[in-house]
């Protein structure tokens, strides 16, 4: 296997969980309009650091599940119900997300905007099984294994994907603020939308292993 191919992997996987709107892109977008693009490059590098601890610790946790096949179809299984549930819900019955106020940010140091990335990467848990999931996905087509040169190049797409969407959302905020409103208007439908694709691929392979 090249160090392409994961380096790509890790890429793509990043850009598309950190693409839509939430905490830290919003975050580094509001920085740069109130601070400037320094501090809001500060707070994207401290940020994408614990991004590539948070990657690394849940691949090599990936590792120690992918040599356990029925762990990985239990996973797939819990995997399978969650996405059911969220598509339901997102679909039916969650409420259309109201449009939050404008926020005051109070101006702020490069350090400090720096340790803020890190504070609010790290409080962000999503990533670590986010990126469990995706490496034993990859790794069930081929696409990736567990050796150490491969997981560091998947790291390092990693942290590269995240970093360059944060730094779109700090160039490119004031272009694409109005397609900003309408995803957070449509939020519901789209994340249905992404999670019920995930939870019929989910099946598609539960049942690829008992009847494959």
């Amino acid at each position: 296997m090249t160090y392409l191919t994961p380096l790509l992997s890790g890429f793509i996987a990043a850009a598309i969980g950190t693409i839509p709107p939430g905490l830290l892109n919003m975050t580094a977008a509001k920085i740069k309009m109130k601070e400037g693009k320094k501090n809001a490059l500060s707070f994207v590098i401290g940020a994408v650091i614990v991004i590539f601890f948070q990657a690394y610790v849940a691949v090599l946790f990936a590792r120690v599940i992918d040599n356990r096949p029925d762990v990985v179809t239990l996973l797939r299984e819990v995997g399978f119900v969650i996405f059911s549930i969220l598509t339901i819900y997102f679909l039916f019955f969650a409420k259309d997300p109201i449009a939050k106020k404008k926020t005051k940010i109070k101006k702020s140091s490069k350090k400090s905007s720096f340790f803020l990335g890190m504070l609010l990467s790290g409080l962000n848990f999503f990533p670590i099984p986010y990126y469990v999931v995706v490496s034993v996905t990859l790794a069930s087509y081929n696409l990736f294994t567990f050796q150490n040169p491969i997981i560091l190049t998947f790291v390092l797409g990693s942290v590269l994907g995240a970093f360059g969407i944060l730094y779109s959302y700090i160039a490119f905020f004031g272009r694409i603020e109005k397609k900003t409103d309408y995803f957070m208007r449509n939020m519901n439908t789209i994340i249905g939308t992404i999670t019920g694709l995930v939870a019929v691929a989910t099946l598609f392979n539960i049942l690829n292993y008992y009847f494959g």
